[in-house]
């Protein structure tokens, strides 16, 4: 083996590798570009449907959160009264800068079941304000958005039950919190429109913005692997024209 083979053999072992990683990468982007498009699709297919019945109850037990999540659904029935709940959240596009919460309220469908209904934001400020937090009264029909149960991770605060407080949107806990039996496991996001005379809560839609920067990360990864490959190149040239001396 000649001193520039020598000189150049762990460099390219390492640059080898460290090209296949990077090029590994980038494939996986373009392989989770893929999947976040089709579910961006699902999503908007599903939230911009006609509004479908919401599952019947007999079904609650063994249904999957890609069942219903994000279904454009309508509920019939009526707020139980005196019973609310508040979930931490930043505020939506259009509200104050100030952050607040999500006002959740059980909602007894006629079929029987209940169903948890996020009726909007409130900012912090308001969000003690006994009228604005008083759900309508009456039968009634809501049309909105279905959502699975937010997952929870290693930063997300532990919910305040004793104060009604929740750091995720989890239908269960909360039910459980406020005493409520047969509650299903998904819950309802009201559509944006049309808001309260007041104002409060402001009812938000369930169909958040979804970011895609998978098609930017693939080009950045790929466009690493050239530029490895360009340094590589480079190094060689050099090494080859000194004939392997250091």
């Amino acid at each position: 083996m000649t001193p520039a083979a020598r000189a150049l053999l762990w460099p390219a072992l390492a640059t080898a590798l460290l090209f296949a990683l990077l090029v590994s990468l980038g494939f996986w982007q373009v392989r989770r570009l893929g999947e976040k498009e089709a579910l961006i699709a699902r999503i908007e297919q599903r939230a911009t449907q006609a509004p479908q019945p919401i599952p019947p109850r007999e079904r609650w037990a063994t249904l999957r959160a890609d069942d219903y999540d994000f279904l454009h659904a309508r509920a019939s029935g009526r707020f139980i009264g005196g019973r609310d709940a508040l979930i931490f959240a930043a505020p939506p596009e259009g509200a104050s800068r100030e952050p607040g919460y999500l006002l959740a309220a059980p909602f007894e469908l006629t079929g029987g079941g209940v169903v948890l209904v996020d009726r909007g934001f409130l900012p912090a400020s308001k969000a003690s304000d006994a009228a604005l937090r008083a759900a309508p009264s009456g039968e009634t029909t809501l049309v909105g958005v279905l959502r699975a149960p937010e997952r929870r991770n290693p930063f997300t605060p532990a919910d305040e039950p004793a104060r009604g407080v929740f750091f995720a949107r989890d239908p269960a806990a909360i039910a459980a919190a406020l005493g409520l039996t047969g509650a299903a496991p998904f819950a309802l996001v009201i559509d944006a429109a049309p808001a309260p005379a007041s104002g409060w809560p402001l009812p938000v839609g369930g169909v958040p913005t979804i970011a895609n920067n998978h098609f930017s990360y693939a080009v950045t990864w790929f466009g690493l692997s050239l530029a490895l490959l360009v340094i590589f190149a480079l190094y060689a040239r050099g090494v080859l024209v000194r004939g392997g001396a250091p």
